[in-house]
Protein backbone atom coordinates (compact mmCIF):
# COMPACT_ATOMS: atom_id res chain seq x y z
CA UNK A 1 0.00 0.00 0.00
CA UNK A 2 1.43 3.38 -0.99
CA UNK A 3 1.65 6.14 1.57
CA UNK A 4 -0.80 8.96 0.68
CA UNK A 5 1.65 11.54 2.09
CA UNK A 6 5.02 10.68 0.55
CA UNK A 7 3.99 8.02 -2.00
CA UNK A 8 6.45 5.50 -0.57
CA UNK A 9 5.74 1.80 -1.08
CA UNK A 10 6.82 0.70 2.40
CA UNK A 11 3.99 0.78 4.91
CA UNK A 12 3.16 -1.51 7.80
CA UNK A 13 -0.13 -2.45 9.41
CA UNK A 14 -0.35 -1.32 13.04
CA UNK A 15 -3.90 -2.44 13.83
CA UNK A 16 -6.75 -4.30 12.07
CA UNK A 17 -10.41 -4.41 13.09
CA UNK A 18 -13.52 -5.89 11.54
CA UNK A 19 -16.45 -3.44 11.18
CA UNK A 20 -19.62 -3.95 13.23
CA UNK A 21 -21.45 -5.21 10.13
CA UNK A 22 -18.63 -7.69 9.52
CA UNK A 23 -18.20 -6.74 5.88
CA UNK A 24 -15.18 -4.40 6.14
CA UNK A 25 -11.75 -4.43 7.70
CA UNK A 26 -10.32 -1.19 9.02
CA UNK A 27 -6.52 -1.06 9.03
CA UNK A 28 -4.29 1.53 10.67
CA UNK A 29 -1.05 1.83 8.76
CA UNK A 30 2.27 3.59 9.29
CA UNK A 31 4.62 4.71 6.56
CA UNK A 32 8.13 3.39 7.16
CA UNK A 33 9.62 6.32 5.22
CA UNK A 34 7.85 9.44 6.58
CA UNK A 35 6.42 7.82 9.76
CA UNK A 36 2.90 9.24 9.17
CA UNK A 37 -0.17 7.16 9.92
CA UNK A 38 -3.32 6.62 7.86
CA UNK A 39 -6.36 4.38 7.71
CA UNK A 40 -7.45 2.04 4.93
CA UNK A 41 -10.63 0.01 4.54
CA UNK A 42 -10.77 -3.38 2.90
CA UNK A 43 -14.00 -4.68 1.39
CA UNK A 44 -14.92 -7.59 -0.84
CA UNK A 45 -14.93 -6.55 -4.48
CA UNK A 46 -17.91 -8.36 -5.98
CA UNK A 47 -18.97 -7.56 -9.50
CA UNK A 48 -22.56 -7.75 -10.61
CA UNK A 49 -23.22 -9.36 -13.99
CA UNK A 50 -23.85 -7.41 -17.17
CA UNK A 51 -27.47 -7.20 -18.25
CA UNK A 52 -28.27 -8.58 -21.70
CA UNK A 53 -31.27 -6.77 -23.18
CA UNK A 54 -33.84 -8.26 -25.57
CA UNK A 55 -32.00 -6.80 -28.59
CA UNK A 56 -28.68 -8.29 -27.46
CA UNK A 57 -27.25 -4.99 -26.18
CA UNK A 58 -25.33 -5.21 -22.92
CA UNK A 59 -25.19 -2.74 -20.06
CA UNK A 60 -23.91 -2.60 -16.50
CA UNK A 61 -26.38 -3.68 -13.84
CA UNK A 62 -27.80 -0.61 -12.10
CA UNK A 63 -29.28 -0.87 -8.64
CA UNK A 64 -30.76 2.58 -9.23
CA UNK A 65 -32.66 1.34 -12.31
CA UNK A 66 -33.88 -1.64 -10.30
CA UNK A 67 -35.11 0.61 -7.52
CA UNK A 68 -36.73 3.00 -10.03
CA UNK A 69 -38.68 0.08 -11.51
CA UNK A 70 -39.94 -0.85 -8.07
CA UNK A 71 -40.85 2.74 -7.23
CA UNK A 72 -42.79 3.24 -10.48
CA UNK A 73 -44.84 0.13 -9.86
CA UNK A 74 -45.35 1.09 -6.20
CA UNK A 75 -46.26 4.73 -6.91
CA UNK A 76 -48.80 5.89 -4.29
CA UNK A 77 -48.98 2.42 -2.75
CA UNK A 78 -48.66 1.87 1.03
CA UNK A 79 -45.32 0.03 0.93
CA UNK A 80 -42.49 1.30 3.17
CA UNK A 81 -39.25 2.29 1.45
CA UNK A 82 -37.37 -0.15 3.67
CA UNK A 83 -39.35 -3.04 2.19
CA UNK A 84 -38.44 -1.86 -1.33
CA UNK A 85 -34.76 -1.72 -0.39
CA UNK A 86 -34.95 -5.21 1.12
CA UNK A 87 -36.53 -6.56 -2.08
CA UNK A 88 -33.83 -4.91 -4.20
CA UNK A 89 -31.15 -6.31 -1.88
CA UNK A 90 -32.59 -9.82 -2.31
CA UNK A 91 -32.39 -9.50 -6.09
CA UNK A 92 -28.80 -8.22 -5.92
CA UNK A 93 -27.86 -11.14 -3.63
CA UNK A 94 -29.43 -13.63 -6.03
CA UNK A 95 -27.53 -12.09 -8.95
CA UNK A 96 -24.26 -12.23 -7.03
CA UNK A 97 -24.99 -15.81 -6.02
CA UNK A 98 -25.49 -16.84 -9.64
CA UNK A 99 -21.81 -16.15 -10.30
CA UNK A 100 -22.64 -15.37 -13.93
CA UNK A 101 -20.90 -12.71 -15.99
CA UNK A 102 -24.11 -11.93 -17.89
CA UNK A 103 -27.79 -12.25 -17.07
CA UNK A 104 -30.76 -11.70 -19.39
CA UNK A 105 -32.91 -8.67 -18.53
CA UNK A 106 -35.90 -11.03 -18.69
CA UNK A 107 -34.54 -12.96 -15.68
CA UNK A 108 -34.23 -9.75 -13.65
CA UNK A 109 -37.77 -8.77 -14.66
CA UNK A 110 -39.08 -12.11 -13.39
CA UNK A 111 -37.26 -11.56 -10.08
CA UNK A 112 -38.84 -8.10 -9.76
CA UNK A 113 -42.29 -9.57 -10.44
CA UNK A 114 -41.81 -12.20 -7.72
CA UNK A 115 -40.80 -9.51 -5.21
CA UNK A 116 -43.68 -7.22 -6.20
CA UNK A 117 -46.11 -10.11 -5.85
CA UNK A 118 -45.02 -10.41 -2.21
CA UNK A 119 -45.10 -6.64 -1.59
CA UNK A 120 -48.28 -5.39 -3.24
CA UNK A 121 -50.80 -6.92 -5.65
CA UNK A 122 -51.62 -3.64 -7.41
CA UNK A 123 -47.93 -2.89 -8.01
CA UNK A 124 -47.48 -6.44 -9.29
CA UNK A 125 -50.24 -5.95 -11.87
CA UNK A 126 -48.89 -2.52 -12.86
CA UNK A 127 -45.44 -3.95 -13.47
CA UNK A 128 -46.78 -7.05 -15.21
CA UNK A 129 -48.88 -4.92 -17.57
CA UNK A 130 -45.77 -3.20 -18.89
CA UNK A 131 -43.35 -6.10 -18.53
CA UNK A 132 -45.61 -8.62 -20.25
CA UNK A 133 -46.95 -6.03 -22.71
CA UNK A 134 -50.63 -6.52 -21.95
CA UNK A 135 -52.64 -6.04 -25.15
CA UNK A 136 -56.22 -6.04 -23.89
CA UNK A 137 -58.49 -6.29 -20.86
CA UNK A 138 -58.27 -10.10 -20.89
CA UNK A 139 -54.56 -9.87 -20.07
CA UNK A 140 -55.39 -7.74 -17.01
CA UNK A 141 -58.18 -10.13 -16.06
CA UNK A 142 -55.75 -13.08 -16.17
CA UNK A 143 -53.24 -11.22 -13.99
CA UNK A 144 -55.93 -10.34 -11.47
CA UNK A 145 -57.02 -14.00 -11.31
CA UNK A 146 -53.38 -14.87 -10.67
CA UNK A 147 -53.17 -12.65 -7.58
CA UNK A 148 -56.56 -13.80 -6.33
CA UNK A 149 -55.43 -17.43 -6.06
CA UNK A 150 -54.67 -18.57 -2.53
CA UNK A 151 -51.28 -17.07 -1.70
CA UNK A 152 -48.40 -18.63 0.16
CA UNK A 153 -47.17 -16.96 3.34
CA UNK A 154 -44.78 -14.05 2.79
Amino acid sequence: MKCPFCNADDTSVIDSRVSEEGNKIRRRRRCLTCDKRFTTYETVGLRLPQVVKQDGARSEFSRDKLRTGFMRALHKRPVPTGKVDEAADRIVQILLGLGEREVPSRKIGEMVMRELYKLDEVAYIRFASVYRSFQDVDDFHDAIKEVQRPRRKK
